[in-house]
Formats: structure tokens, C-alpha cells, sequence
């Protein structure tokens, strides 16, 4: 059985660092036998959740922004990977908006997200990177998800599109991240 691993990209950049380290992680996730979808933020114009219960009776949220299709999608895979470009020292807004909301929708119907593998990766060209991982991660463990390590945090270095590539060691903290949420998925599920 293909268990599906959605790689959420919050970047608004095509092509940009965030989604070139996310297109590693699928790779390495792909050589394993699951099956990575990359999805993207960018494009959407992304609200924040504005408490209304709409989902607590539909399992969507009232909100037509896209982001229920990225839900729909969530709802079925086993892995969530999100990756965040760093803008002013934590995660993008809309990134926060989207993961706010899908707390929501998980805590409402069912909790979705409850025992889902995965976990933030940060992206900046300096700094910043600990306190989107820490944002982030706040999410994942209120939601129940499981989160592996690395061999650091997952970080990687890089503001112009393809600078990410130059950060080895980041790169390589974010393969051995896929690779651990590859081992987790498949001692859960087979």
C-alpha cells in the first residue's frame, strides 16, 4: 500500500528554496515507496480562522480560499511535512493561518491529525529559523502528530533561489528528516 506524505510548501516563491528542499525531501520519500505530493500556499490568499464553528458540523471550513482541498488532501495521507521561508523571524502569516485552521478542522471531526508523522523544515537567509521551527512545532504536538528528529534542526540557509542547494549540511538535516518520517510511517502502517 502507497501511504501518502503531503509536503506543504509556504513560500510564495516558484521554484524557490523552500520548495527545492521540499522537492529533496519527496525524493527521498519516493526512493522509500510512499507517495509524496508537494502542495503549495502560493497564489492563495489564505485567512485566518475567524472561529465561526462552521466545521464543527461540516468537516470543512467556511472559508473559500483553497484551503479546503489542501485539507481534503491532508486528511488522507499518513505524513505532513510543512516547510516556511522565515519572514521576520517566524513563519510566514499565511503558513500560520493554514496550519491554524487545519488544527481547527482536525480537533473538530475526528483529530485527523492525531498520530500523523512529520514536521516543520525552516528557510531563511539568516536567522529566524529556531522560533518558525518552534512555531510550528507548537502546532504539530497540540495537534498529536509525531514528530522525528534529524541529526540538527531542520534548517536550511539560503534567501536567492537555489542558495538552499549550498547549505549541506541543512540539506542533508532535511533528507535524514524525510528518511526518519519514511521509518516511522512504515513501523505504524507497513
Amino acid at each position: 500500500m502507497e501511504h501518502k506524505v503531503i509536503l506543504l510548501s509556504g513560500s510564495p516563491r516558484e521554484g524557490g528554496n523552500t520548495e527545492q528542499i521540499l522537492a529533496a525531501c519527496a525524493d527521498v520519500l519516493e526512493e522509500s515507496g510512499l507517495k509524496p505530493e508537494i502542495v503549495s500556499l502560493r497564489g492563495k490568499m489564505i485567512c485566518s480562522c475567524n472561529a465561526c464553528g462552521y466545521c464543527n458540523n461540516t468537516g470543512c471550513c467556511a472559508i473559500d480560499d483553497g484551503a479546503n482541498e489542501i485539507f481534503d488532501k491532508i486528511k488522507e495521507a499518513k505524513g505532513l511535512i510543512m516547510g516556511a521561508p522565515v519572514y521576520f523571524g517566524t513563519a510566514r502569516g499565511d503558513m500560520m493561518c493554514f496550519l491554524q485552521r487545519l488544527g481547527m478542522i482536525s480537533s473538530r471531526n475526528g483529530r485527523f491529525l492525531d498520530g500523523m508523522v512529520g514536521g516543520p523544515i525552516a528557510v531563511a537567509r539568516r536567522g529566524g529559523h529556531t522560533a518558525t521551527i518552534q512555531e510550528m512545532l507548537m502546532f504539530c504536538f497540540i495537534c498529536g502528530m509525531i514528530v522525528p528528529g534529524s541529526n540538527y534542526w531542520n534548517m536550511v540557509f539560503g534567501r536567492e533561489k537555489g542558495e538552499c542547494q549550498e547549505d549541506e549540511e541543512g540539506m542533508g538535516t532535511a533528507r535524514l528528516f524525510a528518511a526518519n518520517v519514511t521509518r516511522v510511517i512504515r513501523a505504524l502502517y507497513g
